[in-house]
C-alpha cells in the first residue's frame, strides 16, 4: 500500500450547493400541489442532498482522514479543515503527530557475554497512513516489539565498556549507538509507514547480580590503565633526563651507573609515595 490523496471540496462551498440543492427541492415541493409530475424532481434531489452531506468530514490539525469506500482505499486527506468529500464512505483518523516510546528495560548479554540493562526512547510518528492502517495489524505495537528487538541487537553487538580507546563501546559511545539504533530502527518500521526522528538510551547498567564484581572488574583495569601510562610517561622522563644530563653537564655514565640512575629515577616517578633522598658518602674500611 502506498499512500494518495483522496478526492474532496472545501466543506463550506459542499454546504452552499447543498443549501441550493435545498431550496430547489423545497420549490419543487411546493410546486407539486400544481404540478403531480415535479414530485419524482422533488424527491430526488432530496435523495441527492441527503446522499452528498454523507460525505461531510472534520479534519484537526496533525491528523489524516483515511477514506474507504465498500473496503476499496480511496485516499487520505491530511489537510486540516472542513470538507465535502466521497459520500457513504467510511472515514478512519489517523494521528500524524509526534510521539514517544519509551521500551521497557530489557536484560541483554553485551559482546563480552556479561548481562547488562539497557532501555531507550523512541521518537517516531506516522509518514504513510495508508501502510500505517493497512500493511501492519497494529503500527503502534509494531513500533514496540521492533524497538525491543533492535535495541536487544544493538546491545549484543558492542562491550558495555572497555579501556581500549579505539573501541566503540556502550556507555563511552551513547550518541553513536544511539545513531546505528534510529537507523537499524528506520528500517525495520519503513514497511509500517512510520519515521524515526531520534533514539536515545535512558538507562545503561550492569544487572544487579555482577554489578559489584563488575565494579571491583573497572576499579582494576582503571589502575592498570594508570600504571601503564605512569610507566610510558616515567620512561619517555627518564630518557630524556639522561639526554639533558649528559649533553648540559658534558658528563659521561658508566654503563652500571646509567643503570643505577635509571633505576632510581624511575622508582621515584613511578612510586605514589615520597621518596627518601640518600646521599653516598663513600665507604669506610674498618682496621
Amino acid at each position: 500500500m502506498k499512500e494518495k490523496k483522496a478526492f474532496y471540496i472545501n466543506g463550506y462551498f459542499g454546504v452552499l450547493v447543498l443549501g441550493v440543492l435545498a431550496a430547489v427541492a423545497l420549490f419543487f415541493t411546493s410546486m407539486s400541489v400544481y404540478l403531480p409530475s415535479v414530485l419524482i424532481v422533488s424527491i430526488l434531489l432530496w435523495l441527492i442532498g441527503a446522499i452528498l452531506i454523507s460525505g461531510v468530514t472534520i479534519v484537526n490539525p496533525n491528523q489524516a482522514k483515511v477514506i474507504l469506500f465498500f473496503g476499496k482505499y480511496m485516499g487520505t486527506i491530511r489537510e486540516s479543515g472542513f470538507f465535502l468529500s466521497i459520500p457513504f464512505a467510511r472515514k478512519i483518523g489517523l494521528s500524524l503527530k509526534v510521539r514517544n516510546f519509551n521500551s521497557s528495560l530489557l536484560k541483554v548479554n553485551d559482546l563480552d557475554g556479561n548481562p547488562i540493562e539497557i532501555s531507550a526512547v523512541v521518537v517516531f510518528k506516522v509518514v504513510d497512513s495508508a501502510k500505517a492502517l493497512f500493511d501492519v495489524a497494529n503500527y503502534h505495537q509494531f513500533v514496540e516489539i521492533q524497538s525491543e528487538t533492535a535495541l536487544r541487537h544493538i546491545a549484543s553487538q558492542y562491550p558495555y565498556d572497555t579501556f581500549q580507546e579505539e573501541d566503540l563501546t556502550l556507555r563511552g559511545n551513547t550518541t553513536a549507538i544511539s545513531d546505528e539504533l534510529a537507523q537499524e530502527l528506520q528500517e525495520r518500521l519503513s514497511v509500517a509507514g512510520v519515521e524515526v526522528l531520534e533514539t536515545r538510551l535512558n538507562h545503561l547498567a550492569y544487572a544487579t547480580e555482577i554489578a559489584s564484581a563488575m565494579l571491583q572488574r573497572q576499579q582494576a583495569k582503571a589502575i592498570l590503565s594508570a600504571r601503564q601510562t605512569i610507566v610510558e610517561g616515567a620512561v619517555s622522563m627518564t630518557q630524556m633526563a639522561l639526554e639533558q644530563i649528559e649533553e648540559g653537564q658534558d658528563i659521561t655514565f658508566t654503563d652500571d651507573r646509567k643503570v643505577q640512575l635509571i633505576n632510581n629515577l624511575l622508582v621515584s616517578i613511578i612510586t605514589d609515595k615520597g621518596t627518601q633522598p640518600v646521599i653516598n658518602t663513600g665507604s669506610n674500611k674498618e682496621k
